[in-house]
């Protein structure tokens, strides 16, 4: 070492010197190119740096804008969300009366029908009664002249029978006179 500081010590007097020593080079060096590095990248890195600032700004003033607008959006769609379904409520509540509507017609309609039929029912009915009663009496009124007719040819004898003739004429004799 004593060899480099020799080496070291005559070039300090002569002006321009080699520094033996290199972790003093080093450092100095790294100094010395730190600084040039740092004047001469300055205005490079800066003007890169502001024009990276300006883009990260402009996009963030964007995505504001393109928040601004979706919110925007947004809101119109909630509002249009709200007036469709007022319109649903509507539609629904005019549906729900026009159903009743519809089962208070028919089952009028069903009444309506319902009583038709049983008025025809009891005039159907009303009339085979009728019918029915009729052609008992007929039955009844046949058998019973037929019951009179054998009776009264089992009871009658010759005697009455121009009994009943003499009787007939002298009642047609009389209402021709008249």
């Amino acid at each position: 070492m004593e060899v480099f500081d020799i080496i070291g010590q005559k070039e300090v007097y002569s002006g321009v010197s080699l520094n033996t020593n290199f972790l003093e080079a080093n450092v100095l060096n790294i100094i010395l190119l730190l600084a040039g590095l740092i004047y001469v990248l300055r205005k490079f890195l800066g003007s890169i740096l502001s024009v990276r600032q300006s883009k990260v700004l402009f996009a963030i003033r964007e995505s504001e804008e393109r928040l601004e607008q979706a919110n925007i959006r947004l809101n119109e769609a909630q509002k249009q969300l709200a007036q469709t379904q007022i319109i649903i409520n509507q539609i629904i509540e005019e549906a729900e009366v026009t159903a009743q509507r519809v089962r208070q017609s028919i089952l009028e309609q069903g009444k309506s029908d319902i009583d038709k039929l049983t008025a025809s029912s009891k005039a159907s009915i009303k009339a085979a009664e009728t019918q029915v009663r009729l052609q008992i009496q007929q039955q009844v009124t046949s058998l019973a002249i037929k019951k009179v007719s054998i009776q009264l040819q089992n009871q009658m004898t010759s005697a009455m029978q121009t009994q009943i003739i003499d009787q007939n004429i002298m009642q047609l004799q009389g209402k021709i006179k008249l």
